[in-house]
């Protein structure tokens, strides 16, 4: 599981950084790719990325202003064009639907796919023996939301030497004691699935903020994450302009990972008054709070 950053920058785009976009690489674990917000020109940036536009399974929006919602039309026309016809499913504020169906009838595009938009509530949001995402309200003047994505935790494997050393054949036994089920063989003796099942495995999590001040929802959103994504738009030291446009500031972003317990922080969504040489000096703010923080560029890629 890897997490591509397609754009980093606020509000414009710049001659560094791309506006809002990440890409959720899940090849290894179901071959395709999430996207979670879906700037202007995000579909040119993909094309400096493994990404492959028809393994995109699922767009996540957080909210509807411009920097995050410009890109969809383009690419899903282009999602089109090049032939897809899986589904996507896109998830997003009240709102997007009326958008993308405005922007593809009025231009006339045509999708060779099937497209579920949903518009979301806090809560749950999807579902399968895989994964989990959640969604909370954040704030931002209009609706703006963070999605909590968890892998759902896997069982422990079945120690089939020690099974077969106990006198268990291979054969359907296997399959019933892995479901930690009790047996009985042909010599009496009682095997319990339990006791021959190693240790589990504790599925990876993250967090992924749109845009916001900070908000009582922050804490339960990152708890105990692996990796937290969270906005540093403006420096420590403009946080009364930062709050009052619905941002944060590093120190804000920093004081939140700590106080949630993530085991990381990326940091990203900034200024575009930053230019690269500044990228230190915002992490070396957040460090001073969280020190595992890390500063997302274009293109920056991290393992979760």
């Amino acid at each position: 599981m890897e997490l591509i950053f397609l754009g980093t920058g606020a509000g414009m785009p710049g001659k560094e950084r791309n506006v809002t976009s990440i890409a959720l690489s899940l090849l290894a674990e179901r071959n395709a790719f999430w996207l979670f917000d879906c700037g202007e020109a995000t579909q040119h940036q993909i094309l400096h990325t493994p990404v492959k536009l028809a393994k995109i399974e699922k767009i996540f929006i957080t909210h509807l202003h411009g920097d995050h919602i410009f890109g969809l039309p383009g690419l899903l026309g282009s999602r089109s064009m090049g032939g897809s016809t899986d589904l996507l499913t896109l998830y997003g504020p009240v709102g997007i639907k009326a958008f993308i169906e405005s922007a593809l009838s009025l231009s006339g595009s045509y999708l060779t796919y099937p497209l579920d938009i949903i518009e979301i509530q806090p809560g749950l949001v999807f579902k399968d023996p895989q994964f989990e995402v959640s969604m909370l309200p954040l704030s931002h003047g209009i609706p703006s939301f963070g999605y909590r994505i968890e892998e759902i935790d896997k069982p422990g494997t079945l120690d089939a030497a020690r099974l077969i050393a106990a006198g268990v054949k291979p054969g359907p036994l296997f399959q019933r004691l892995k479901q930690g089920e009790s047996v009985e063989l042909e010599n009496g003796q009682v095997i319990t699935g339990s006791d021959y099942i190693g240790p589990g495995y504790k599925g990876r999590s993250l967090a992924i903020f749109g845009d916001t001040t900070p908000t009582e929802f922050g804490p339960q959103l990152a708890a105990g994450v692996d990796v937290m994504v969270h906005e540093t738009t403006l420096e420590a030291a403009m946080a009364e302009q930062a709050n009052a446009r619905g941002h944060s500031t590093t120190r804000q972003a920093a004081e939140l990972a700590k106080q949630a317990g993530a085991k990381k922080l990326i940091i990203t969504h900034f200024s575009a008054r930053y230019g690269q040489d500044d990228c230190q000096r915002l992490l070396a703010e957040c460090r001073e709070i969280f020190p595992p923080t890390e500063v997302a560029y274009d293109f920056s890629v991290f393992e979760v």
